[in-house]
């Protein structure tokens, strides 16, 4: 029966293979679509938080296919820079890395607000992806005046496609409108700017251009945080604004931390570096493989807390630091993840590589703590065994009022 007392169909007589999903209680199959209006998928309506569907989301089909590309993509930014390390590769590494997670994290923030699935936004991804394997073969040899061109040429495509979305979204939903537009101009200043890396060296010198490639990147995350914040609704006092499905946001950053320890597993196992029975190798290996599992786990875990409240929804700044802090973890624990691997086959490292190593551990390791930071513990006092924070000038780390019995 329904709320209004009518009675509701059920499928007495299936017929074969025919489910009778009143009877289950499933939810019904979900419906395709060859081309969909886009829809948001949640929103701010005056404060009140609005969503299209109540049930828990989870990253889409292509979202996990898409990621599978950066597998090889950023693995090949740190093969490149862990051969010969150097202070010029480490800087071309953060020029190419940091592109490829804003491009990365644009199609996060498409799919949060907007997936629907359908033959457009298929040809998005794919389109995006093609021009990531451009991008990605070319980007180590920047050097070359021909691999720059095509590099900087492929990252320009990518951004004014997906920026080129998201104007194309707010002609087919007023929701997020006004962001979406004034994120596509902002994009589109970026884009433009990005035009004197294309000319050759005689006329505009490789320092210029690291110079604007830098001020380019400060501008892109200046652009997201600008525009997706609570900023541009409450100066222009506007009844509609964007909001985040944390389930999914969380979902997709959790995926990609898991996809960038797959650095350190990834190469222990490959041509069988440790074959040969017991030896120094297999244990280099586990202690590798070790690592890794204890990285997942303290970002799994976060601060340990039973009950808290997620960064994103904290505060405007825990939101921010929590999106923000996953550039630099996710780059120090890629390089740091990467020569670990290359210890089962190495005996020495060279100075860079230790460099390399102990440098990108720490930053992982010192990420993984400030992210910890940004969570507010609800937790009752002496229900955990260690405290969170090291409040007091006198550095306590554990008084005998929080310990309480197994």
């Amino acid at each position: 029966m329904s709320q209004n007392g009518e009675e509701q169909p059920l499928l007495a007589h299936p017929e074969e293979g025919q489910i009778n999903e009143a009877a289950s209680g499933e939810d019904p199959p979900e419906r395709r679509y060859l081309i969909r209006k886009p829809q948001a998928l949640q929103y701010f309506h005056k404060g009140v938080l609005k969503k299209a569907q109540e049930k828990e989301r989870v990253a889409g089909r292509f979202e996990l296919f898409f990621d599978l590309l950066y597998v090889a993509l950023i693995a090949n930014f740190a093969d490149h820079l862990s051969e010969e390390p150097s202070g010029v590769r480490f800087v071309k590494f953060i020029l190419v890395f940091t592109p490829a997670w804003h491009a990365w994290a644009d199609a996060k923030e498409n799919a949060n607000n907007y997936y629907n699935d359908d033959l457009l936004q298929r040809i998005f991804y794919l389109w995006i992806m093609a021009l990531l394997v451009l991008y990605g073969n070319n980007a180590n040899f920047i050097e070359e005046i021909s691999a720059l061109r095509t590099t900087v040429g492929a990252y320009m495509l990518i951004r004014f496609t997906q920026s080129g979305f998201f104007f194309y979204y707010s002609i087919a939903s007023h929701y997020h409108r006004v962001q979406n537009r004034a994120y596509f101009i902002m994009i589109s200043v970026g884009v433009v700017l990005m035009i004197p890396l294309l000319i050759d060296e005689a006329t505009v010198s490789n320092r210029v251009k690291i110079a604007l490639a830098v001020a380019v990147i400060l501008w892109e995350e200046f652009s997201y945080i600008l525009t997706f914040g609570p900023w541009i609704p409450r100066w222009l006092k506007l009844d509609y604004s964007t909001a985040v499905d944390i389930e999914h946001e969380n979902d997709r950053y959790t995926a990609f931390t898991i996809l960038v320890l797959g650095e350190f597993t990834y190469a222990i196992l490959v041509g069988s570096p440790a074959r040969g029975g017991l030896n120094l190798g297999v244990m280099r290996a586990v202690w590798t493989l070790t690592m890794a599992f204890c990285f997942n786990s303290l970002y799994v875990y976060c601060d340990g807390a039973i009950e808290g409240l997620h960064p994103v929804r904290r505060a405007v700044w825990s939101s921010y630091g929590w999106l923000l802090l996953h550039l630099p973890l996710s780059a120090g624990l890629l390089l740091g993840g990467h020569v670990s691997a290359q210890t089962v086959l190495k005996d020495d490292l060279s100075s860079g590589q230790r460099w390399l190593w102990g440098g990108g551990l720490g930053v992982g390791m010192l990420g993984m703590f400030l992210l910890a930071l940004l969570y507010k513990d609800a937790d009752r006092p002496g229900r955990l065994l260690m405290p969170k924070v090291i409040s007091k000038p006198d550095f306590v780390l554990l008084r005998k009022n929080q310990l309480t019995p197994f």
